[in-house]
């Protein structure tokens, strides 16, 4: 199958290396391990894109990027970004704020928009790590220092 989006578009342009997984996205895909098992790879490997937002009224909303199977420990993020306290968006904040769908968002899609990204320190273990290709059915697969160097994600120990 040959996918295009806007991501894989971007990723050309700068000479990126990188691979597309697509799957059958259904109502029941309901998370990120259900998508790592979609696409055949170990959820540990595949991750999500999770927006939190600062308790400061003037912080910029940020894109967390953890492992499928992890869970944020909010007080840690907050403690690793140096903020008072995060909170996680609720699904339609997160849509509004990215303009894109829940299963869909990606630090790749959102580049220039204002978020701040950090990766969790686990994709360090991967060649290759997989991430939301920015929109729902597709993911890409990137070096996560390839990752970091286009979204300036901070590396973050969560």
């Amino acid at each position: 199958m040959n996918f295009t989006n806007n991501v894989t578009r971007f990723l050309d342009g700068k000479k990126i290396n990188y691979t597309v997984h697509t799957y059958e996205y259904s109502p029941d895909t309901h998370s990120a391990v259900d998508v790592a098992d979609s696409i055949g790879l170990p959820p540990a490997q595949v991750f999500k894109t999770l927006v939190t937002l600062s308790a400061d009224p003037k912080a910029k909303p940020t894109l967390v990027v953890i492992p499928a199977e992890a869970t944020l420990d909010l007080k840690q993020l907050a403690k690793a970004i140096g903020a008072k306290k995060m909170q996680m968006s609720t699904r339609a904040q997160a849509e509004e704020m990215t303009g894109l769908l829940a299963g869909g968002i990606s630090p790749l899609a959102l580049i220039n928009r204002g978020f701040a990204v950090y990766l969790d320190r686990r994709a360090t273990v991967f060649e290759r790590i997989y991430l939301s290709a920015g929109e729902r059915g597709a993911q890409i697969g990137i070096a996560p220092g390839d990752l970091v160097t286009l979204t300036r994600a901070r590396w973050v120990e969560m």
